[in-house]
């Protein structure tokens, strides 16, 4: 059985102080910290094996090639979908703009976009930028005390019929883990298209793309041990390729004339350009050092941390949480009295938390909550019961200061 505590050992930033105070990073939702292993990866292809990928046929352009293309096949391999299935982007915003792109060629004024109020904006503006494009409505299912509205959001589904169902698995700025099997299976049954924002579940929830059978899921390896700038697209092979392309430029063309030019298959035709090579490289490395952490003991240990910041949040006094507390990934979002969240934030800095505040990303979700933003605190199984202690100490020296 995985010895999770000791995990914390493998990331060194955490053994970081800041002005004298231990780090207690607690905006893993942000993005999560890296372990040696990918830190390692990453300086050893710069160190030793750089080169470009694909084209080359020098050994270190070839090594390069073979690495590049196998962690592809890790990354699906991981989700339990097909190699060909997994496009490289930038990360998820990418992703979802260049499935609003291309699905947008088939919008019309008749079509229906549904989304949750929980989206981040990355899941909001594409589609509203889509919309504009084509005459389509935007349609936003119904939440209940900072919930979706499974039955509510169910009953809109079958009114409206919508060409597109897009929804993140978690929300980012509550933690709240989404009911979409359930949405997925109406979704199916009406011919809506669904395309799932991966970004907040990939590291906690470690989906099975095949078995969740959403049509599109897109994802960031920051959020998952990764490195920043690199991410993906999942889709069912038939419904990816024949997607237009979004970007152009070398590497995804089959020939170029001046009269015209045609392109290759998914995944290549959507990846124009060098890619983030040694980003891609790192990311199979953290998914290499999660595939060796039981996923049920992972998950139990954060629910445990979660659990206990809950409870001891709860004891102070003036202290509002949002969201679905017993469905979460391991997120508190919340405010004290009538404090801007901005100085609890700032206060919280003073003693070495690292916690994140403001909207978040969702600004329509803050004005649902009726509030113009809170303070929030994500876990990850590299935190401890000591970041706990850590946290709550600070917060109330920060209040101390406040009241």
């Amino acid at each position: 059985m995985t010895d999770i505590q000791s995990l914390r050992n493998d990331f060194p930033i955490l053994n970081k102080q800041l002005d004298g105070q231990p780090l207690c990073y607690l905006d893993s939702a942000a993005t999560a910290q890296k372990p040696n292993k990918v830190i390692d990866v990453i300086k050893s292809f710069y160190q030793d094996e750089n080169s470009n990928v694909h084209r080359g046929l020098h050994t270190l352009s070839e090594n390069a090639t073979v690495r590049y293309e196998s962690a592809r096949e890790t990354v699906a391999n991981f989700l339990n979908v097909e190699t060909r299935e997994i496009v490289w982007t930038s990360g998820a915003t990418e992703s979802l703009n260049l499935l609003a792109h291309g699905l947008s060629a088939c919008f019309n004024s008749d079509s229906v976009i549904a989304i949750s109020p929980f989206e981040h904006h990355a899941n909001i503006v594409p589609w509203q930028e889509a919309c504009q494009r084509t005459g389509a409505t935007l349609l936003v299912l119904p939440m209940l005390d900072g919930i979706l509205d499974e039955q509510g959001a169910i009953a809109l589904l079958k009114q409206h019929k919508p060409d597109v169902l897009a929804m993140g698995h978690v929300s980012n700025a509550l933690g709240n883990i989404h009911p979409i099997e359930s949405l997925i299976s109406v979704c199916k049954a009406l011919g809506t298209i669904t395309v799932i924002d991966g970004a907040q579940s990939l590291l906690h929830l470690r989906p099975d793309l095949k078995a969740l059978d959403c049509d599109f899921y897109v994802f960031s390896a920051h959020k998952a041990l990764g490195p920043t700038g690199v991410g993906g697209l999942y889709g069912k092979y038939q419904q990816l390729n024949a997607l237009p392309v979004y970007k152009t430029g070398g590497e995804m063309i089959k020939e170029v004339s001046f009269e015209r030019s045609s392109y290759r298959e998914a995944p290549g035709k959507f990846e124009p350009g060098t890619p983030n090579i040694s980003g891609v490289i790192g990311f199979a490395a953290a998914i290499d050092y999660i595939n060796k952490i039981e996923h049920s003991a992972l998950q139990r240990y954060e629910q445990t941390l979660y659990h206990a910041l809950l409870e001891k949040l709860r004891q102070i006094e003036g202290i509002t949480v949002y969201g679905d507390t017993q469905n979460n990934v391991g997120v508190v979002s919340f405010n004290y009295k009538s404090e801007h969240h901005y100085d609890l934030a700032t206060l919280l800095n003073t003693y070495g938390v690292a916690v994140r505040s403001g909207h978040h990303c969702t600004q329509p979700l803050m004005k649902m909550l009726k509030v113009n933003g809170t303070v929030r605190a994500s876990l990850a199984f590299y935190n401890n019961q000591d970041d706990i202690e850590h946290f709550i100490n600070a917060l109330n020296a920060t209040i101390e200061l406040l009241d």
